[in-house]
C-alpha cells in the first residue's frame, strides 16, 4: 500500500519571524507545502484567504499550519513532526 503524502497548507506573513522559521524548517526537511503569504495578497483574494484562516484559527495568528485535518498555530518542530507522523 502506498502511503499518501499529507495535504499541507501554510498561511504566513512575509515579515513574521516565526513564519520564516516555519518555511525554513519545511524547506530543510523536504516537506512540500502550499505556502500563502497573506500580507502580500490584496482585495478579494486576501479577504477569501483571511476567511479561510479565520475558520481554522479564529485568532488569525501566524503561522497557521494545516496538515490534512490537523491545524497547528505557531512554529513548533515537535508538533509539526508529530502531525506528519514522524519522530521528533
Amino acid at each position: 500500500m502506498v502511503k499518501k503524502h499529507p495535504k499541507i497548507k501554510l498561511y504566513t506573513l512575509s515579515t513574521c519571524s516565526h513564519c520564516l522559521k516555519t518555511k525554513k524548517f519545511f524547506n530543510e526537511n523536504g516537506i512540500e507545502a502550499e505556502v500563502t503569504d497573506v500580507d502580500l495578497l490584496t482585495g478579494e483574494e486576501r479577504e477569501k484567504i483571511m476567511n479561510e484562516v479565520r475558520k481554522l484559527n479564529p485568532d488569525c495568528t501566524f503561522p497557521t499550519i494545516c496538515i490534512d485535518d490537523n491545524v497547528l498555530v505557531g512554529f513548533n518542530e515537535e508538533r509539526i513532526l508529530k502531525a506528519l507522523g514522524k519522530k521528533p
